[in-house]
């Protein structure tokens, strides 16, 4: 007996970032965005109602077009591998590609790293879409099932639409040594390590950045309009949001969180996020490396890059302050017992998190 299960793009629909993205090659517009690479701007993502309203004006051209339903079909049939577990159509995606993921929480490092990792490639950041390059495309997250949406199928779904954009974007370009690299910022990926993993491949590599609680929610508050005046957690911005969603999967409920000391709220995202980290699977890349915030670690880092892929170019410089410690010193205090937990959990699946370099607290 067989059975025949149909579904159409109705039930899954092609992405916003994947018609916008198929709309500029058709188009022959080059990407210009400064933005995502840009440590002086560095202005949080609130364009998704732009994405939506290009892409809705953008998606008949696309689908008339042959070579955008060709694009379209490529990403539905790696879906399809997915569901499946076709796996060939995937492993010879990985005999291809390289992939360097740059994973942390927001505000650690990861667009410069990310940026210096296109620069020693001889790719020019602001000509790389910000979905293929950023952290918000492939979606992941906490598992959410609401009406017309199960998370773990869009996980499936935008990573089937962002390995079609690698083809499209990196297909052409020069290997270095037996694979094409692929850089890309993936601050979501903790939510899904073993997906990631296991679709990237065993030779993906995986940098971890790190930064202080403390130093990590100032920046966080200082992108989103400043600390609020009554100090309490509110949502504004998209890591704002990350960590009320965050918050809200692990048990704490809307009038609690509404009451909560901003800092308490980030930091119980923070030590969460860090458990995702080593727990979900990423801890299996046996190339993962860990990276602490400051002006000389990254900087270095980024200079290897340079090295490994000869580009006869030195980094940009890396800006960062020490103010934390002087702005909210009883922060400090609060922030280490969580520190010291997330280094028991690192340990027993074998990863080191450095606790002296993080309590340097750039």
């Amino acid at each position: 007996m067989g059975v025949e299960i149909r579904l159409t793009d109705r039930e899954l629909p092609v992405s916003p970032v994947f018609i916008d993205y198929l709309a500029h090659l058709l188009d022959g517009r080059p990407y210009d965005d400064d933005e995502w690479a840009n440590q002086t701007s560095e202005a949080l993502n609130y364009g998704l109602p732009e994405l939506q309203r290009r892409a809705e004006s953008a998606a008949p051209r696309v689908i008339d077009d042959p070579q955008g339903r060709a694009c379209i079909g490529r990403a539905y049939s790696l879906l399809m591998a997915l569901l499946t577990g076709d796996f060939q159509p995937i492993a010879d995606l990985q005999k291809r590609f390289d992939f360097v993921n740059v994973v942390g929480i927001p505000r650690t490092g990861g667009s410069y790293l990310t940026a210096e990792l296109y620069r020693a490639l001889g790719i020019e950041p602001r000509h790389v879409p910000f979905a293929l390059a950023h952290d918000g495309f492939p979606e992941a997250g906490p598992f959410e099932l609401e009406p017309a949406a199960n998370s773990w199928i869009r996980s499936l779904h935008t990573m089937a639409e962002y390995l079609t954009m690698v083809e499209l974007f990196f297909g052409g370009r020069a290997p270095h040594g037996e694979r094409i690299v692929v850089p890309k910022k993936l601050t979501k990926g903790i939510y899904a390590g073993g997906f990631i993993h296991r679709v990237l491949g065993d030779a993906v590599e995986h940098i971890v950045t790190l930064r202080h609680p403390v130093a990590a929610c100032i920046s966080t508050y200082e992108k989103s309009g400043g600390l609020p005046a009554d100090g309490r957690f509110t949502v504004r911005s998209n890591i704002e949001d990350w960590c009320r969603r965050d918050l809200l999967y692990t048990g704490c409920d809307r009038d609690e969180m509404a009451a909560m000391d901003y800092f308490d709220a980030y930091l119980r995202y923070w030590e969460q996020y860090h458990y995702y980290a080593a727990t979900t699977g990423l801890s299996a890349s046996r190339g993962l490396r860990v990276v602490v915030y400051g002006r000389e670690r990254l900087e270095g880092l980024a200079r290897s890059f340079h090295a490994r892929f000869g580009s006869a170019l030195q980094p940009h410089a890396f800006l960062a302050d020490d103010t934390a410690r002087r702005r909210h010193p009883d922060w400090i205090e609060r922030a280490r017992p969580a520190l010291l937990r997330v280094a028991g959990v690192w340990q027993r699946v074998g990863l080191t998190f450095p606790v002296d370099e993080v309590e340097e607290c750039w």
